[in-house]
């Protein structure tokens, strides 16, 4: 016999699992569609280890900011101009190009109050959409879908691509996979399923729910991706490169689901930043470049909303070995074909920091998470809970 636990333990040695029942606009009722938008797609790009925010959207004006880092910052005329006082980094050519076609929206200065330098639990607020002194055990995307369900056809309400965390998915009560590639998740879990039998026996009785998803979800994309669609243009090979690679076979496959989380490591830039960086936002930049050509020929680019994430930003002031340390705000990525381009929040000072030499944040993080709920997904999920500084981004357009 076994047990729903070693069945679950099964799965998740293997290099893939699933898991199963496992600035502001307005914010009245009526801005909202009373069905909601359940063929959007949502795509999360976590920058693991606490991407630098200045040496992304880079303050190129502000005389400070050559003061903080007179060795890794960029000159004027070295950034992408966004307006006459910021800029994006040099690697970032496609969404310079996407702020120019209006379909990049730039979220200024996002953090929490009280913040935390610590990866694991700084990582942990944002995955849960927690307060600082507050520990929850689900992630924000499975509280929402535990009250919003998608579909029943789809194949799940959330894929994990790659060796990250299921983050923003974890806990029970949705249906959620995470493998590294569709062909070897197919082999696995029908292994896994074969080893432990089809009869509806006392002791897989209570893990049949499990079994059933695992099911519907192996024949689905067996069908579905049997072979992958070609794509206009080449993605790359690295891991980022190729996990984008992926999505973009499910997405244009018609694999139905409603959010697909991918991630891209090495952020920790305390040293030798300015190459490591340079190599890290130049496969984010092509990841993504490559993902929004896929879609524009599928006729599917505005199906599908890019946002990027990250622990926290780095210090304002470089340290001693060319690179930064760990630090609080910083700003992050939203685009689509039905994204409206801009700021949105604003920058923060480099006159008014923090005591400990960090910048303040100008925008609470979860008015993204509000942003997808209300604005993209119309689900009105509350992730503010009476906050009053925290409401939906008005980034979408109608």
């Amino acid at each position: 016999m076994i047990e729903r636990r070693d069945f679950m333990k099964t799965l998740s040695a293997a290099p893939l699992a699933i898991w199963a029942p496992s600035l502001f606009a307005a914010t009245a009722d009526s801005a909202f569609k009373s069905t909601p938008n359940w063929d959007r797609i949502l795509v999360l790009i976590e920058l693991k280890g606490g991407n630098d925010g200045l040496n992304t959207v880079i303050p190129y004006a502000d005389p400070l900011y050559k003061e903080f880092r007179p060795n890794i910052a960029f000159d004027r005329d070295g950034v992408l101009r966004l307006d006459e006082k910021l800029g994006l980094h040099p690697a970032l050519a496609s969404l310079h190009q996407s702020w120019r076609n209006d379909e990049l929206a730039v979220a200024l200065g996002c953090g929490y109050e009280n913040p935390n330098r610590s990866h694991f639990r700084s990582i942990d607020i944002w995955h849960t959409a927690a307060n600082s002194d507050e520990y929850m055990g689900e992630g924000w995307l499975t509280r929402m879908f535990q009250e919003n369900p998608s579909p029943d056809e789809n194949v799940a309400d959330g894929i994990v691509i790659g060796r990250g965390d299921a983050g923003p998915l974890r806990g029970r009560g949705i249906r959620s996979l995470i493998m590294r590639d569709a062909k070897e998740f197919i082999e696995r879990a029908q292994d896994t399923r074969e080893s432990t039998g089809k009869g509806p026996t006392d002791a897989l009785a209570h893990i049949m729910g499990v079994e059933n998803d695992l099911t519907k979800a192996v024949e689905m994309l067996r069908a579905r991706m049997k072979e992958p669609p070609e794509h206009p243009v080449e993605f790359g090979n690295d891991g980022f490169g190729q996990q984008m690679n992926l999505v973009a076979d499910m997405v244009v496959s018609k694999i139905p689901f409603a959010a697909i989380k991918v991630s891209i490591g090495g952020f920790d830039t305390h040293s030798g930043q300015a190459n490591r960086h340079q190599q890290l936002l130049s496969q984010l930049n092509d990841g993504i470049s490559a993902f929004k050509s896929s879609m524009k020929v599928a006729g599917l680019w505005d199906k599908v909303m890019v946002m990027t994430y990250s622990e926290f930003g780095r210090r304002v002031k470089e340290n001693g070995s060319m690179g930064t340390d760990h630090g609080t705000s910083a700003p992050h990525f939203i685009l689509g074909g039905k994204v409206k381009g801009g700021f949105f929040g604003h920058q923060p000072s480099l006159k008014d920091l923090r005591k400990d030499g960090d910048m303040n944040h100008t925008l609470d993080y979860r008015c993204l998470y509000e942003t997808i709920s209300r604005r993209w997904w119309n689900l009105g999920f509350d992730f503010a809970r009476g906050g009053k500084n925290i409401q939906p981004l008005d980034c979408i357009k109608a």
